[in-house]
């Protein structure tokens, strides 16, 4: 397809809104077809309660279904399904979404669940979210059409492994030819287990990412938690219409091949950084995220910020956050909820806290609550909004990207230290305040600190660390803190394993941060009480 280049200049993005920019981008585009044609339907689908059953999940729009293979001279048969990515629906327990990627448009794909991989028994139709991605702004890349495909099943049982196939026409999972694409997932148990879950952010395509991906999937865990800067097609990050000149859509197409070896078989939940804002697809950025993911919705998360949900995993609810909303650092998205994510976090939290048999309050998001880095450090907007909600709630962990590296505080109350927690001690948060981690070291190039690294077996402890957090309006405000516990400059990811109480003894989460060398560089445990 033909396309005008375009762009808006620095000046003059700099001084607009990100729905300001992609309605700039759009007046500028001819295209023979709407971009993302039926998103919007696509989200009514997803609400409407089709996660009854099995055998149940959203149809294929046949407005849709655009250019199928054969329109290519490809027949379906050759035409290979990749990039598959799981994710629970709002209930974990029996509720899942299957997602993959298909290099052309295919006719009436499909999923096959079953409990045996020879018995793929039910047959269910996926939904398809077409993405179009116009010649950008000064770029020399061509128009790119990437095909998403969803299929939202529920009807499960708990505590169950199911076996899966996806296709189309012409490729089938269940034919001998296709059976090697079969994968498998494991809904959470109906009562409170021993779990493993994990987490990193600012993974991207590298060596280092697939090296880290490798690591995570021999830990086996329930799901995995990614917060934000997912896969770097952005590499600019500011949020502004001029980043396009360096977007590269099929940056995607390549993370999510990489990625497919631990997300076919873990669910891998994602929440939205500053590089995941693609002006170019919707007014607030995130129209190319939910052409890709489909996350829970609970009331909040929604076509407005698809980065806003929370789940319960045994004893242990997960809520996720849009930073960009709250973000003084990078404000292209600053306010875009008008307030209302942080009253749905103030809400969501409360109930959970209230609810018999959550012990765990684990919150993720990107930009960091307390960093000490040179890049980034800590981000005055999240600190001023939502550090008080975690700690009139008492969460357990707070869990951060951004910067691209290992960092972990003592407990932290009211910005001060509430109680220093060692490599290898335990923590209560009822009474000791809350631990922030910083897990940006997944694949992205590395960052640096002000102080020398200290972690496990190389431990090289200061009393005191200057560094800075963002001012509201742009600038940086010097900081002298005391709360950097633990840093590493390395490639790695943290591994939680959960264990409820058992004959009256507190219910733990027992935090690993490993390198990407599978060296342990910290530990500690949170533990809380049981009601």
């Amino acid at each position: 397809m033909d396309t005008p280049q375009m762009g808006i200049a620095a000046r003059l993005a700099a001084k607009m809104s990100m729905a300001e920019q992609h309605e700039y981008l759009r007046s500028k585009v001819s295209r023979r077809r709407v971009v993302l044609g039926g998103l919007t339907a696509a989200g009514t689908v997803a609400a409407s309660g089709l996660l009854g059953g099995t055998a149940q999940a959203a149809a294929p729009s046949p407005s849709l279904l655009t250019r199928p293979a054969t329109d290519h001279g490809v027949h379906g048969a050759l035409v290979a399904p990749f990039g598959r990515h799981l994710q629970f629906g709002a209930d974990p327990k029996t509720q899942f979404t299957i997602s993959w990627q298909v290099p052309l448009a295919v006719v009436r794909p499909f999923v096959r669940i079953g409990l045996q991989p020879w018995s793929l028994s039910h047959k269910i139709d996926a939904e398809v979210r077409e993405l179009h991605t116009p010649q950008l702004l000064n770029s020399k890349l061509p128009p790119v059409d990437q095909y998403y495909l969803h299929a939202q099943i529920g009807g499960l049982r708990p505590g169950t492994t199911y076996y899966y196939g996806v296709g189309h026409d012409g490729f089938d999972p269940a034919d001998s030819a296709a059976f090697a694409s079969v994968g498998s997932f494991t809904t959470a148990p109906a009562r409170s287990e021993r779990f493993t879950f994990t987490a990193f952010g600012d993974q991207g395509v590298s060596y280092h990412a697939l090296a880290n991906d490798a690591l995570i999937l021999a830990r086996n865990p329930a799901f995995h938690l990614h917060a934000g800067d997912i896969c770097y097609a952005d590499p600019d990050g500011s949020g502004q219409a001029s980043d396009s000149a360096d977007y590269d859509a099929r940056t995607w197409d390549q993370f999510l091949a990489q990625t497919e070896s631990v997300a076919a078989r873990v669910p891998w939940m994602v929440t939205t950084g500053n590089h995941d804002m693609e002006a170019w697809y919707s007014p607030n950025g995130y129209g190319g995220q939910h052409a890709r993911w489909t996350l829970p919705g609970d009331g909040f998360a929604s076509t407005t910020q698809p980065g806003a949900y929370s789940f319960v995993y045994g004893n242990t609810a997960v809520i996720a956050l849009d930073a960009n909303d709250v973000s003084y650092e990078i404000p292209a998205n600053y306010g875009i909820s008008g307030g209302g994510q942080t009253a749905w976090l103030d809400r969501t939290l409360a109930a959970y806290r209230k609810q018999r048999g959550i012990d765990f309050l684990v919150v993720f998001f990107h930009h960091c609550a307390y960093s000490t880095t040179n890049s980034h450090a800590s981000d005055g907007g999240v600190q001023a909004e939502w550090v008080p909600v975690f700690e009139k709630h008492q969460v357990d962990l707070v869990i951060n990207g951004h910067n691209h590296v290992y960092e972990r505080t003592d407990a932290i109350r009211g910005g001060q230290v509430s109680h220093q927690v060692q490599i290898g001690d335990t923590t209560r948060p009822a009474t000791d305040g809350t631990v922030y981690i910083t897990a940006g070291g997944a694949g992205r190039s590395l960052y640096n600190f002000p102080a020398p690294d200290s972690y496990e077996g190389h431990e090289n402890q200061v009393d005191t660390v200057t560094t800075w957090h963002s001012a509201k309006g742009g600038g940086k405000v010097t900081d002298t803190v005391h709360w950097s516990r633990v840093r590493y400059t390395g490639y790695s990811f943290i591994s939680v394993d959960v264990e409820p109480a058992r004959a009256g003894r507190e219910s733990t989460l027992t935090v690993s941060a490993i390198a990407e060398t599978g060296d342990r560089i910290d530990h500690f445990t949170v533990a809380r009480r049981a009601d």
